[in-house]
């Protein structure tokens, strides 16, 4: 069969991923209006600071928000749609929203965050540790009440 065209079969089934991924057939949109989108992130740690890369193709950096709280990053952006008259679109639009927890609290000062070809990048210092020293505590015999002065 060189040289003809290929036959494509339908099942009778969809896909998962038309069912699941996309939404359900003939209900489109039923995703909440008020549900976020999550952000694919990925976090190291690299030359004294944690490194959080979260993918945000398409987007305005005036659009991205990134807020802190003790230890938790959180991001959030909007992404509008535009108005053109499409013939087919899988783009995401609408609310996107990723908290991420690091494993120190994030510092007051030295955070810093870049936008360049839809990768948002956020670089936090890790504090210097102070080293841990050892230290015996003191075992007491067991059965014995503890009085303390009544004066």
């Amino acid at each position: 069969m060189t040289g003809g065209n290929v036959e494509r079969r339908h099942s009778l089934f969809p896909d998962f991923d038309d069912w699941f991924g996309r939404g359900f057939p003939g209900l489109p949109g039923w995703r909440p209006a008020t549900a976020a989108h999550s952000i694919p992130v990925e976090v190291t740690r690299d030359d004294g600071a944690y490194v959080l890369r979260a993918e945000l193709p398409g987007m305005d950096p005036n659009d991205i928000d990134v807020t802190v709280d003790d230890n938790l990053i959180t991001v959030t952006a909007e992404h509008s749609e535009s108005e053109d008259d499409k013939e087919h679109s899988e783009f995401r639009y609408g609310s996107f929203r990723r908290t991420v927890r690091l494993p120190v609290p994030v510092p007051d000062d030295g955070v810093d965050a870049s936008y360049t070809d839809g990768v948002l990048t956020i670089r936090v210092p890790v504090p210097d540790e102070e080293p841990k020293t050892g230290r015996t505590v003191p075992v007491k015999r067991g059965g014995s009440a503890i009085t303390g002065d009544t004066a």
